[in-house]
């Protein structure tokens, strides 16, 4: 059995003192009032996973225009306050550290989602060849309209206001969600921002509205509680670019001058093709940030440890084995068998597949 010590190291993110490496990433489950709102069983789904090193929340959509999928939460209206407040509450009682994960799709969105059957927003007018979640089922994205100046300066109070509804609801920091061919991403990379102006071009433009939003959250939070996460392989989203390492090379470079609490970047996507190529990449990219680097995608306990001990990474998000087992650290630390999840409860639904998964100890 591999030598599991260094996953229940102590370790410092920013400011914040994490018990163990062992963290959960944030996990789209659906299950929001219509307003998005948490539903009250939200506090039991993350009270059980408190042992994580850190908890980062589910997606949670920065306004009305930035949903994408049914039945998401929102962290933008009192009433979202209100909920995530009980949860973090929750969170804290049983001694963890939660931050709230600040998304905006853009374009991967459907009118039905939007008020007053708005279309969605992008860096450009492009149609994504991609599908969201809606009340009628699957359905395609509609097409996009480009954002204005006044709509970027729109997008970025947004965020702001968010990261403030973040700090009232009592999370210990915030994740800017910059990756899976969401807003984003969507301006990083120039398979789908075609703009002529300061927002498309050249890479430093194309960076812009990430630099803007990390500026308007820095106001909020202290740069020790704000974390970034990118996703430089691509294959969500229908989302490209012309020259990947070029991009997200000088994206870690300027990460790396914020001397944010972390970078957390997702290194592989189910079914993907290519991973020793795909290793090479990240190991280049990884040389330009020098900060806390958590990594992410189809890890188990054993690399893990191998991406810890090789300083690839100093902490690990696991998504699936955290749906499945509320008690995820304590199994690893013990080796015990791991509780297989139920895909079919993944998004929407009630307790079944939420709350259920059984501890080792009942």
């Amino acid at each position: 059995m591999t030598d599991t010590n260094i996953l229940f190291s102590p370790i410092k993110t920013g400011d914040l003192d994490l018990p163990n490496r062992i963290l959960m990433a944030p996990l789209t489950r659906n299950r929001a009032q219509p307003d998005g709102t948490p539903k009250d069983m939200a506090q039991l789904y993350y009270h059980q996973r408190a042992s994580a090193g850190l908890i980062i929340s589910e997606a949670t959509q920065i306004s009305d225009m930035a949903k994408g999928y049914l039945d998401t939460p929102g962290i933008y209206k009192d009433e979202h306050v209100s909920g995530w407040t009980k949860i973090t509450d929750a969170v804290h009682a049983g001694g963890g550290r939660i931050f709230c994960q600040l998304w905006h799709v853009g374009r991967i969105s459907h009118v039905s989602l939007l008020p007053e059957g708005k279309s969605p927003v992008s860096s450009s007018d492009l149609l994504a060849d991609a599908q969201t979640f809606t009340a009628n089922g699957f359905e395609a994205c509609s097409k996009p309209e480009a954002l204005t100046i006044e709509g970027i300066k729109q997008t970025i109070q947004d965020y702001a206001h968010a990261a403030k509804c973040a700090k009232e609801a009592g999370f210990d920091g915030i994740e800017v969600h910059s990756a899976n061919g969401y807003l984003l991403d969507q301006f990083l990379q120039d398979g789908v921002n075609t703009r002529d102006d300061e927002y498309g071009g050249s890479i430093q433009n194309r960076m812009r509205l990430l630099v803007e939003v990390l500026a308007a959250v820095e106001a909020v939070w202290p740069k020790g509680r704000i974390g970034v996460r990118l996703s430089p392989l691509g294959q969500a989203g229908d989302i490209s670019d012309s020259d990947v390492e070029a991009l997200f090379a000088e994206v870690y470079k300027m990460l790396d001058g914020h001397k944010l609490a972390y970078l957390h970047v997702v290194e592989g996507f189910p079914g993907s093709a290519g991973k020793e190529q795909n290793a090479k990449l990240l190991a280049r990219l990884r040389k330009h940030y020098t900060g806390f680097f958590i990594g992410n995608g189809g890890y188990d306990a054993d690399t893990a440890v191998m991406a810890i001990n090789e300083g690839r990474a100093d902490a690990i998000t696991f998504g699936r084995p955290f749906i499945a087992n509320p008690d995820l650290p304590e199994r690893m630390r013990l080796g015990e068998q791991m509780n297989k999840p139920d895909q079919d409860t993944f998004y929407g639904g009630d307790e079944k597949g939420y709350t259920d998964y059984q501890f080792l100890d009942r």
